[in-house]
């Protein structure tokens, strides 16, 4: 199957939504860099022109290029500048217009901004446009995209609360990167849930176009338009050492204080962790905390690290994959980093990951499910390897848990990807 031509579920979803006039609340589609923000939105688009709705997709980097619907609205007496990055007065300009052909149409309109994040404090703006269209019912429905991550775009700005509805995107999964492409579970969890890092992988040189691919279309902009770009970071040193730091500890419980004795820059236990937290927001890793019966004893033990796409792990090490899985210790780890990363990417909105450790730190069980009264231990074995140990420990102490072995000796691989983490609590 052509890329091009596969659409993730979220299309249906958005819409479901935007189709309905009587719908008020922004849809925010949201998500880190390449997943498929902007073809989702398209592909929303071009269902909605399909069934007669009208709809204009506006790329607010650059309003006349590309897919852009401008050059098929704009007014010949209009001052818009184009070929640059729109500012504020452009995009409440863009609004009002789509604002008042929204009241020409018997279906409405549906405006879609794509890379908002260019326009400065478009959060505000689109706060007072938008509670302005509520007040006197406009029948406009907006769409908003951005290059980063949602919490990043808005920082601590709360101005858009209530307003939006959000379409988490997450990376690829087993089953989508399968479907498109083929790919066995070994080589998911090599090459990753990038599918535009994999589309450029073919070739004679395949292993350095991907290579060059992750680094450079993928993690430069994350670290430099959207870590460094939208966020205050103090110590930008300090940054990009965890930046590099963070994947080969994927899979293992760190303290803040061993890591930040691997750093080089000065700073502190509580600096390292809103870093870490930012590093979240962007979409390239997690911290988990321990599983307790008192969720906030949890936070005060150390974290567990897992990257959420585990090219992030295999590119740095330059491996193929046949010597990654000759790695016995590196490929367990990516094993373990892909388990984590699907747990978390395709987990439901109420349900949470974590690991667990006994208190004499004798005992372990890689990730923890918790969904309400739902409880399920997850270890990962990369060999063949059948202890228990860890999960009957576990066991004891929460009786009414399930528990799961995920690999060779368990549930194979390509069978565990197949299934979403709320599907399998309810499987158990």
């Amino acid at each position: 199957m052509e890329i091009a031509e596969f659409e993730r579920s979220h299309v249906r979803r958005i819409v479901e939504r935007v189709s309905q006039v009587s719908h008020t609340r922004i849809v925010a589609i949201t998500g880190p860099r390449q997943v498929g923000k902007t073809t989702i939105a398209l592909q929303v688009r071009q269902r909605l022109l399909e069934s007669k709705i009208p709809c204009w997709y506006i790329p607010m980097d650059g309003i006349d290029s590309g897919e852009s619907d401008w050059s098929g609205i704009q007014e010949t007496s209009s001052n818009i500048r184009t070929g640059s990055p729109a500012n504020g007065q452009v995009l409440v300009e863009i609004w009002k217009r789509a604002r008042q052909a929204s009241v020409n149409s018997d279906q409405g309109l549906v405006l879609f901004l794509d890379e908002i994040q260019v326009v400065p404090r478009w959060s505000n703006i689109v706060k007072g446009l938008w509670d302005a269209d509520w007040r006197k019912g406009y029948p406009l429905r907006v769409v908003i995209l951005g290059a980063a991550a949602w919490r990043m775009l808005i920082g601590r700005n709360e101005s858009l609360v209530g307003r939006f509805d959000s379409i988490q995107v997450t990376h690829w999964t087993f089953r989508e990167m399968t479907k498109v492409f083929g790919l066995s579970a070994n080589e998911y969890m090599f090459f990753g849930g990038y599918p535009g890092s994999f589309s450029t992988a073919f070739g004679s040189t395949r292993l350095e176009n991907w290579q060059d691919y992750v680094l450079g279309s993928i993690m430069k902009p994350i670290i430099d338009r959207d870590i460094m770009g939208l966020s205050r970071i103090r110590k930008p040193k300090l940054m990009r050492q965890l930046i590099d730091l963070v994947p080969d500890y994927s899979g293992q419980i760190i303290s803040y204080s061993k890591l930040l004795a691997q750093l080089q820059d000065a700073g502190n236990t509580t600096t390292i962790a809103n870093y870490l937290d930012l590093l979240s927001d962007a979409g390239l890793f997690i911290t988990l905390y321990r599983y307790t019966s008192a969720p906030h004893l949890g936070r005060t033990s150390s974290p567990k690290l897992n990257v959420l796409n585990t090219a992030l792990m295999t590119v740095p090490s330059g491996h193929s994959l046949q010597k990654a899985r000759a790695d016995r210790s590196f490929w367990g780890r990516v094993v373990e980093s892909a388990v984590g990363a699907h747990l978390y990417n395709t987990r439901g909105t109420v349900t949470r990951i974590h690991f667990w450790r006994d208190k004499s730190g004798k005992h372990e069980v890689d990730f923890v499910i918790s969904r309400g009264p739902h409880l399920v231990g997850v270890e990962v074995k990369s060999g063949n390897v059948r202890s228990r140990r860890g999960l009957d420990a576990f066991k004891d102490r929460f009786p009414k848990a399930k528990t799961m072995i995920v690999g060779p000796s368990g549930i194979p691989l390509d069978i565990f990807f197949s299934r979403t983490t709320d599907e399998w609590i309810e499987a158990l």
